[in-house]
């Protein structure tokens, strides 16, 4: 039947569920347009319908490809019921009796499907199922997705559900409140502090063997109070906003209307799919940056009574035992890792959620080149967001590295404290006066472990510049100019006399960066020209 100048099926009213409903429409053909010789045009396929659907007029938003391709698999998956208005378009032929038809049988079918696949898991059938065939129409990857999307379903909903990391590590940034995990971190920061107050080495000085009396109070090291006090609870509020601003809106923009539990589905995936990535940073984070080094750095050189470790708060005990006994340092050092390895895995989980939604904002932009010229400059903005945020979190991370960094320096330099040891080095070139920041030589495990942070900081940025770095060319360069000097500035740390001059231009272009990820510039008259800053 011809409506249109397409090929039209009328609705069947057989009782089919949607499944089977759709594969006999899609293998028909039904609402493709007649080829030259009169005939229909072919099958659907995912690709083919998708377009057909963002190019009703209608519709702004489209469809998501993946969406599409859920259709054609055999799972659980059924049809939104906004989408049930825009595949009557196209069964229907853009004909209003036609599609109201179809939209009433559409919308029957996927009710038969629901009550049917009720029935299969309350008969216990369901679990036959563990992997369903997919249809003719599926390629290798959907295959791959269908079936990590029902392991998915089974770790939630079954009676022995499996633990993901992943997810676990996900939800923490995403679910309840948004200040729930910053304010965490800070209150175990704040913590350790009392108690540093309570055992007496909150502020406390030694004297070293060439006469210099140096400060090595636990509030005294940035790398245990400011960075755990401010760096990383920034780190986590913007973490929290952008994931929660990816998952719950921005990922919805590339989709269609009502196609929320499909856009969580498939973003459970995507995580997912690091699983094992996950797993390894928390080994290494628990393991190597908690326990052993722990034992390395704290237990053996307390209980042997020497190590060729610079002095800090947490080996006080081997030069001013009257100030904290050694069995109290190692309980409190051993609270101090604990809490500084758990946090150091979430700071590392939360740059690979960023590294995920840049290679899902890169897919989904992809899939989305047909949609019209209004539709990419919206991804666009969303895509600059996106871009905004990742450098945030980036020049936070790399300031993280930096306080771990200038502490250990600071603990082999001959500086009494590390505000005059800086003031000091600024005042070197200054003055011209020479500065030996370095008589003694230490082995300093947070070198290595810093430049660990500062890399892995730099590598969703990277990333997802080289992604969008055409499309975003003048902000990105901005933004990764001032993260290049950052971590120069950070490698370059007591490499010679003024690195702090270096050291200073970069923090302070990075926390303006905070406020003004794009560097632009602030006129008066913005209100009056009817320009925005953001």
């Amino acid at each position: 039947m011809l409506k249109n100048g397409k090929f039209f099926l009328p609705p069947p009213m057989d009782g089919s569920d949607f499944k089977e409903l759709f594969k006999r429409l899609a293998a028909a053909g039904a609402g493709r347009p007649l080829g030259s010789d009169g005939f229909p045009a072919g099958p659907w396929t995912p690709e083919l319908l998708a377009e057909a659907i963002s190019q009703i007029d209608s519709n702004r938003v489209g469809v998501d490809l993946r969406t599409v391709q859920l259709w054609f698999q055999e799972n659980e998956k059924g049809i939104s019921t906004a989408n049930i208005r825009w595949l009557a378009r196209i069964f229907g032929c853009d004909d209003p009796v036609a599609t109201t038809e179809w939209q009433m049988e559409l919308g029957a079918a996927q009710s038969r499907l629901t009550a049917k696949r009720r029935d299969l898991k309350k008969s216990g059938v369901g679990a036959a199922l563990a992997v369903p065939e997919v249809s003719w129409t599926a390629t290798v990857e959907d295959e791959t997705e269908s079936r990590a999307e029902l392991a998915l379903e089974s770790d939630a909903k079954g009676p022995n559900r499996r633990f993901s990391l992943a997810i676990r590590s996900e939800a923490l940034f995403t679910r309840g409140s948004p200040l729930n995990l910053p304010a965490s971190v800070f209150a175990g920061a704040t913590a350790l502090g009392f108690l540093s107050y309570i055992t007496g080495i909150h502020s406390a000085t030694y004297g070293r063997a060439d006469g210099v009396v140096k400060q090595v109070g636990f509030l005294w090291a940035p790398n245990w109070t400011f960075l755990f006090m401010v760096l990383l609870p920034l780190f986590f509020a913007f973490a929290t906003e952008m994931l929660v601003f990816w998952k719950y809106e921005g990922r919805l923009k590339f989709l269609a209307q009502g196609a929320r539990v499909e856009s969580d589905d498939a973003w459970a995936r995507n995580v997912e799919a690091s699983s094992y990535t996950y797993w390894a940073v928390f080994l290494i984070c628990v393991l190597f940056a908690g326990l052993f080094q722990w034992i390395g750095v704290s237990l053996i050189p307390l209980i042997n009574g020497s190590g060729n470790y610079a002095i800090d708060w947490g080996k006080l005990a081997l030069v001013r035992p009257e100030v904290i006994s050694v069995p109290m340092t190692l309980v409190f050092t051993g609270l101090a890792y604990l809490y500084m390895c758990l946090c150091f895995y979430l700071l590392f989980a939360g740059h690979i959620l960023l590294y995920t939604i840049v290679h899902d904002l890169w897919k989904l932009e992809a899939e989305s080149k047909m949609r019209s010229e209004e539709y990419r400059r919206a991804v666009g903005e969303i895509g600059l967001r996106v871009m905004r945020g990742i450098f945030r979190c980036t020049v936070l991370g790399v300031l993280v590295a930096i306080c771990m960094k200038a502490q250990s320096a600071y603990l082999a330099s001959n500086g009494e404290d590390i505000v005059t040891w800086i003031a000091n080095d600024m005042s070197s070139v200054l003055y011209e006066q020479g500065n030996d920041s370095n008589s003694f030589s230490y082995r300093m495990p947070t070198q290595y472990s810093s430049l660990l942070v500062a890399i892995s900081s730099c590598v969703g940025f990277l990333y997802g510049s080289i992604r969008f770095g055409k499309r975003f060319h003048a902000p990105l360069w901005k933004m990764s100019a001032v993260v290049a000097l950052l971590f120069a500035s950070y490698l370059l740390i007591d490499a010679f006399d003024g690195f702090s001059i270096l050291l200073c231009i970069g923090t302070l272009l990075a926390t303006y960066g905070l406020f003004d990820p794009e560097f632009r510039r602030w006129r008066t008259n913005e209100l009056g020209n009817n320009q925005s800053v953001s």
